[in-house]
């Protein structure tokens, strides 16, 4: 889903893939995890039909039973009023992403964010005051608009929790489908001196890496630092190693190639949110 749009989701489709949310977000939280920026495209949608969390690039890990922040991170259409209010204060972690699945369910029905506004300012000061409005289409049930107002509450002291959540009318249809447990759900995740050892097996050259990313770009396998025309000597020593030219180090011991000034490999590639 890109928000907006104008052809979103049905009630029943959002409560499945909302179900789906609720468990990733159960999970996270339980592995210590504040993913602060659940939005609909970080929610890739698999083969099978359900709902994979991405996009950890703001998340925080915690100790004890929730994270005290104080900084403000994530989209700003998602952001929860308490990050954005003057005064310096800490809040906690869990709700952030509450806030923020509150508003993701909103897109899932409506195909637009619930507060609106062209300019950040006063986009922050909508989240701050204004109320939360439902359009009139599509039609929905009382009892997610019930849900989607506890999780957009202003007061993150009083917002719903998860555990709440998942047991709220809408999202168990009325106790019909009731979510699985955490115990069910979780389970914690823990590293060994072994698994960190083995975290990394083997680190290409810095060359062979450099020589990809020239590939890609020009979107050819063809060696990107030979010319289309290759030497005698080249051909006969290419032809005398068997090597294939798609290969990445084909020519390492042939050609003493150079790298160009822009070739940078440390930067990672970032969504701009």
């Amino acid at each position: 889903m890109t928000v907006p749009c104008s052809s979103p989701f049905s009630e029943e489709v959002s409560r499945c893939y909302f179900r789906d949310v609720i468990l990733g977000i159960e999970y996270l939280h339980y592995q210590k995890i504040i993913h602060r920026d659940i939005k609909p495209s970080n929610l890739l949608l698999g083969d099978d039909g359900h709902i994979k969390i991405a996009d950890f690039g703001v998340s925080n890990e915690f100790s004890g039973g929730d994270a005290s922040l104080t900084n403000s991170a994530g989209t700003p259409a998602f952001m929860a009023p308490e990050t954005l209010r003057d005064e310096a204060q800490n809040f906690q972690g869990k709700a952030l992403d509450i806030w923020a699945m509150g508003v993701t369910l909103y897109c899932f029905i409506y195909g637009r964010v619930p507060f609106e506004e062209e300019y950040v300012l006063g986009l922050h000061k909508k989240i701050l005051k204004d109320p939360v409005r439902f359009p009139e289409k599509p039609s929905v049930s009382e009892e997610l608009k019930d849900l989607i107002l506890r999780m957009l509450d202003k007061n993150p002291s009083t917002r719903i929790t998860l555990a709440e959540i998942k047991e709220h009318q809408w999202v168990t249809c009325h106790g019909q489908f009731p979510m699985p447990t955490e115990e069910a759900n979780c389970e914690l995740v823990t590293l060994t001196d072994e698994d960190m050892e083995n975290v990394v097996k083997h680190v290409p050259k810095i060359e062979t890496l450099i020589m990809v990313k020239k590939i890609l770009k020009q979107r050819s396998f063809r060696n990107p630092y030979i010319g289309t025309k290759l030497s005698a000597s080249v051909k006969e020593e290419f032809q005398r190693t068997g090597r294939s030219n798609s290969a990445p180090e084909s020519f390492n011991h042939i050609i003493k190639r150079k790298v160009s000034s822009d070739a940078n490999i440390d930067v990672p590639l970032m969504e701009d949110s």
